[in-house]
């Protein structure tokens, strides 16, 4: 699964390194970056296809809140943050999404849990990101849910996610699709739905480090959460 992301990067910097994508969407979002502890339910800048204002259909930045809400969604419904690559094309929570609504989450790493007991009580967090140290896409679904008492319409998405790869399966048997920039169109078109691109990244592009229990809580969001660490035998959490 992937619960968790950083992005270390202020936002005009992550726009640049997805230049191909128009911006007016996020620019009130400045002041949120970086976040180095992100979480579920927050609101983070997602790459998807759309018409400007000539009406001339390409990738732009939009705001979107991690957790996805169907149009048909209601109070007390799962707002699921990851989607399972296996069930997209069929499960009717992300059935119309996969279709119709692809998207990019554009991000510089994300975090992950290693179960150092069978209960799952002690564990030991990591941070993965890439070896060459710059922001990369998720592949995601995006919806609008409307609220029918206020008529404010909220923008949602989910990462999809798929079977680890050779280094993240050392510490957990899921991660999120990540995409190679060669797909991003294909990703976000309206051509028939991309299954192929749903598999397990290349673990000698990734890199993987032990971080400390601060992440634990997302009310932590500080530089040194992604610090590396010496992975402690038997780690606390705040």
């Amino acid at each position: 699964m992937c619960g968790r992301v950083f992005v270390r990067s202020d936002l005009a910097t992550l726009m640049q390194a997805f230049a191909f994508a128009g911006r007016e969407g996020v620019l009130g979002m400045a002041n949120q970056f970086p976040r180095y502890n992100g979480a579920p339910s927050l609101e983070y800048p997602i790459i998807i296809m759309q018409a400007d204002r000539s009406n001339k259909v390409g990738p732009v930045f939009e705001s979107a809140y991690w957790g996805l809400k169907p149009a048909w969604w209601k109070a007390g419904m799962p707002t699921p943050v990851n989607a399972r690559c296996e069930e997209v094309g069929s499960k009717p929570m992300f059935r119309s999404a996969y279709q119709a609504t692809r998207c990019l989450i554009p991000i510089d790493g994300f975090f992950e849990w290693h179960k150092l007991d069978e209960k799952g009580k002690k564990k030991q967090p990591y941070a993965i990101a890439m070896k060459s140290g710059q922001p990369f896409a998720l592949a995601g679904l995006w919806e609008i849910w409307r609220d029918r008492e206020t008529d404010l319409q909220v923008r949602t998405f989910t990462i999809v996610t798929c079977a680890a790869n050779e280094i993240m399966a050392t510490i957990h048997d899921r991660m999120p699709v990540i995409l190679h920039e060669k797909d991003y169109e294909r990703w976000l078109s309206d051509v028939p739905p991309p299954h192929d691109l749903m598999t397990p990244f290349p673990s000698e592009l990734m890199t993987m480090w032990p971080i400390g229990p601060g992440v634990g809580n997302p009310r932590n969001d500080r530089p040194d959460i992604i610090e590396e660490i010496d992975p402690d035998p038997e780690p606390s959490f705040l």
